[in-house]
């Protein structure tokens, strides 16, 4: 399973052509507020963990580590200190609205 990347411009599916990885986080984020994306899981940032860490972990693909901190509302993986709650989106949810 490909992951997105939050690096490209390409587009995630037709409607979304040429969308911006902060247009897909805003649009992570809105859908998590209106519910069409369910968080499955949360959890408390320790020393020890990185997004791509726990990406990896969860999802398989360490590549999905934006998607926790679009869910999240964390800009980079380097402005989560500890102590940071983290929200792990439905990768089902996520790969539906951008896929």
């Amino acid at each position: 399973m490909p992951a997105f990347s939050r690096y490209k411009n390409d587009s995630f599916r037709p409607d979304f052509r040429g969308m911006q990885s902060s247009e897909a986080m805003n649009l992570i984020r809105t859908s998590i507020e209106t519910g069409e994306v369910r968080i499955d899981r949360i959890m408390l940032l320790t020393q020890a963990d990185r997004l791509e860490h726990i990406a990896g972990a969860i999802y398989g693909d360490a590549r999905y580590w934006w998607v926790i901190a679009a869910a999240s509302e964390i800009g980079w993986a380097f402005q989560a200190p500890p102590g940071t709650v983290i929200k792990i989106p439905s990768l089902k949810d996520i790969e539906r609205l951008l896929g």
